[in-house]
């Protein structure tokens, strides 16, 4: 990534970085003599660490001093991970779930939710995505054990189980958080985001945990993102796709769709538009009205955006430098 690249991903200025680079040692681990400076992966998180504490209100020179304490502990992390994986179970040796499982699994999840147990949901959860894979998990166990959850309190006169629905939604968002480590990779990100006043985002993380199980980078942003911000989003990263999560059809649009589809970056004469996927039942009615993508599962969301990321990773390096 060049210093203009990253100075706009950061949202700050290139002097910036060159004043961090010269008082704080913060550049590029590789400059090479007579070229242009070169920000690795690795470089950008320690900035990208440094932008945060800066942000809370740590002096600069104690920010600089704790992004490169992170970085050395985010390092050892990844040599243990490495490590730690080469003893795990590996994902061809996951086993399947029969029907019968799926029903223990779920009955297990649903008792321990209602006893508001939370270490058991912990460990339930972490055993069944580590076993199975996140998303036989998802699509087997967590979706209807939530949906049981949720019907649960909507059959009773009162507002009870409403808090077992809760802890359970808190802890599946955990064990996702668990699998989402982004990447470290040179790769453009994937955008995944609700559109404006959706507040519903487990299906979101879910996909956003699948994507990185499978190494492919991403920007998760989350509940009920202004049409504004994604569009400034899409700008500054310039990705190949972008994600757009509705669950109710009060909250998807196809105006709203187009114009995240129709903004642009680049370079005149080399401009690019991301291709956009609707996500969600919100979407159901509406989707064929934008001509847009609309995977029903995560399966064919995760089988689309893979396919989406190996055809962009396939373009000529001019291209994909126009592009930027």
């Amino acid at each position: 990534m060049t210093t203009g690249d990253l100075a706009r991903r950061l949202g700050v200025a290139p002097t910036t970085l060159r004043s961090w680079d010269r008082r704080y040692g913060l550049g590029p681990a590789v400059h090479p003599e007579g070229q242009h400076r070169r920000w690795t992966p690795q470089d950008v998180a320690v900035l990208e660490e440094m932008c945060r504490l800066t942000s809370a209100g740590v002096p600069p020179a104690e920010a600089a001093r704790a992004a490169k304490d992170w970085a050395t502990s985010a390092s050892r992390r990844d040599e243990r991970a490495q490590q730690e994986s080469a003893l795990a179970l590996p994902a061809s040796a996951r086993t399947v779930l029969r029907p019968g499982d799926v029903r223990l699994e779920c009955r297990g999840l649903i008792r321990a939710a209602t006893r508001l147990d939370a270490p058991t949901i912990s460990r339930q959860l972490t055993s069944l995505v580590d076993a199975h894979g996140l998303v036989t998990a998802w699509d087997q166990v967590l979706v209807p054990t939530l949906h049981a959850v949720g019907r649960k309190w909507e059959t009773t006169s009162s507002d009870r189980y409403v808090e077992a629905e809760h802890l359970l939604s808190w802890h599946v968002s955990t064990a996702l958080r668990r699998v989402s480590t982004p990447p470290m990779t040179d790769s453009t990100p994937l955008l995944l985001a609700c559109v404006p006043e959706e507040q519903h985002t487990l299906p979101l993380e879910a996909l956003n945990a699948a994507l990185s199980e499978r190494g492919l980078p991403t920007r998760m942003f989350g509940a009920a993102v202004p049409i504004d911000a994604l569009a400034a989003a899409v700008r500054r990263t310039g990705p190949p796709a972008i994600v757009l999560w509705s669950q109710v059809r009060g909250t998807a649009g196809p105006p709203l769709a187009r114009q995240v589809a129709a903004t642009r970056w680049g370079v005149r004469g080399a401009r690019r538009q991301p291709v956009v996927l609707l996500c969600g039942p919100g979407w159901a009615t509406s989707a064929p009205q934008t001509g847009m993508r609309h995977p029903l599962t995560l399966h064919d969301a995760l089988m689309a955006l893979t396919q989406l990321c190996e055809a962009n990773a396939a373009k000529p390096a001019d291209q994909s430098a126009a592009g930027h």
